[in-house]
């Protein structure tokens, strides 16, 4: 007979949540942890409105972006081990008030310096939702019925995940951009009111440590490490500065390293890098989503900046993508029992790789049916095989009482590839632009010289000057993309190979 661990003796001692209350638990959840995906996605949508609006620059909008993912990825840890330490209801229901109001006050925002503060206090607010929603489920649900209560909110997340992009578009399209913020509000504020109201509360779990030390020191070194990097894609932006940051952003996660080795309760243990396949696969997720979050964050904008979509066919190119990936994720885990993990973590990076490839010559072509949907179907081909097998070997490589822990780095260490995907790949989009500005002849050149990536550029007065510079800012802006896109290829490909590698025994 397999041990009960101790947070399952924890969960036998309160009494059973009612059958009534189970069905709040599910929407509750569903509701919370679909305001903090749909987020994530959405923004990208909205960024030439918000650049246009705000006066931003393009580093400034990548912050936009980066603030959130920031605080989400620093505090995913913590936020679980909030949850034990103080009760989940109870830090649950904190984290969703946090967002609805940093909600709120990303959509007064009048400066991008003040939706830049907003935007990293509702990563804070993310990061104490996203665990608190398994968490709430597995702690009112028994055993043998969690399976069902799980997929129904996995389900609901990834109908949510697909909707919100094309709902934010809408949005945008009828009008101002802040109201993808807004709507979070009444949906923030009906979740908290379920919660409060009909989900059983769970008392606090003591035996958690809290490592606040090293929460705060990889937000630090974290939020060095992409300043630095985004500031290599601001034009006016001094180098010394730029590397002065990524030299303490450095120097701060290896300190977060070493406390990591000593702390009494890390948020990431080491030592669980030093089994092969949770290392390697790790590795996988950090290349796999590195690329899939540098093509994403900057393919609507190309495709509204340089083809003339609106906001809300613009948000429509991630349907496809992402309902494939959702239908195929049941099929990656049958085909991982049946054949291994080892070919479907070779084969589906690789696909997506390719896919980013061809994304390249997709967004040049700029036909939707033609050319978009078809790569986006392949690209959620190839993550659809990858995510469960993932996922899986994830789980397996470690002992039964890491799992939580395990699946939490995992999670993070997608988190942080795509903070460093967004800020790094900003300075690879303005050379790819520059270079194809440096070509044109000088009346063209000296009025997007005043111009970058994805900012719109001033209007000639002369009529035949204003088509000239409308063709070489579109080629300008899908090479841009296009060789984000080539990097991103390749780290998906690269990371097909650790998949290869860190899977023989598994």
């Amino acid at each position: 007979m397999p041990e009960v661990t101790a947070r399952e003796k924890h969960r036998l001692t309160r009494p059973p949540c009612p059958d009534s209350a189970k069905p709040y638990v599910v929407w509750t959840t569903i509701l919370a942890s679909s305001l903090a995906f749909i987020d994530s996605t959405v923004v990208t949508v909205a960024m030439p409105q918000m650049r246009e609006s705000l006066a931003a620059s393009l580093s400034q909008i990548q912050w936009v972006t980066n603030a959130y993912g920031l605080t989400l990825s620093a505090f995913l840890l913590l936020g679980g081990a909030a949850g034990d330490a103080y009760g989940l209801k109870r830090v649950f229901m904190i984290g969703i008030a946090l967002f609805g109001l940093a909600s709120l006050w990303c959509g007064l925002s009048h400066s991008a310096e003040m939706l830049i503060a907003a935007r990293t206090v509702q990563g804070i607010g993310g990061a104490l939702m996203i665990p608190g929603s398994l968490a709430l489920i597995s702690a009112n649900f028994l055993p043998e019925e969690r399976g069902r209560a799980i997929g129904t909110w996995a389900a609901a997340s990834g109908i949510a995940a697909a909707l919100g992009p094309i709902l934010g578009g809408w949005l945008i399209d009828i009008g101002p951009w802040q109201a993808i913020f807004w709507i979070n509000v009444p949906v923030a504020a009906l979740a908290l009111w379920m919660c409060w109201k009909q989900v059983p509360d769970v008392p606090p779990f003591h035996a958690v440590g809290m490592d606040w030390l090293g929460g705060s020191l990889a937000v630090a070194g974290l939020g060095a490490l992409a300043l630095g990097l985004t500031s290599l894609s601001d034009a006016n932006g001094a180098r010394g500065l730029d590397l002065f940051f990524l030299l303490i952003g450095g120097v701060l996660l290896v300190t977060f390293v070493m406390h990591e080795k000593r702390a009494d309760a890390p948020m990431m243990p080491l030592e669980l890098f030093r089994v092969p396949a949770f290392a390697g696969v790790n590795a996988l997720t950090l290349l796999l989503y590195f690329a899939l979050a540098g093509a994403l964050f900057f393919l609507p904008s190309t495709l509204i900046e340089a083809h003339g979509y609106s906001a809300t066919r613009a948000g429509s190119v991630f349907l496809p993508f992402t309902l494939v990936m959702a239908l195929l994720s049941r099929l990656g885990g049958t085909l991982a029992d049946r054949f291994g993990v080892r070919p479907l973590l070779t084969i589906g990076p690789v696909i997506t790789g390719v896919s980013f490839g061809f994304l390249a010559l997709a967004a040049a072509d700029g036909r939707y049916w033609f050319a978009i949907v078809p790569v986006m179907t392949l690209m959620g081909l190839g993550m659809g095989i990858t995510v469960a097998p993932l996922s899986t070997t994830v789980m397996n490589s470690v002992p039964a009482d890491r799992m939580g822990v395990a699946s939490g780095i995992n999670n993070a260490i997608s988190r942080v590839a795509g903070l460093i995907a967004v800020a790094s790949l900003g300075a690879v989009a303005v050379l790819g632009f520059q270079r194809i500005v440096m070509t044109a002849d000088p009346a063209v050149a000296a009025i997007l010289g005043h111009t970058t990536f994805g900012a719109p550029p001033p209007t000639p007065i002369n009529a035949s000057a204003s088509g000239r510079v409308a063709e070489f800012y579109a080629h300008a802006t899908v090479t841009g993309f296009g060789t984000v896109a080539l990097i991103c290829a390749l780290a998906a490909i690269l990371s097909g190979y650790f998949g290869y590698r860190s899977t023989k025994s598994v």
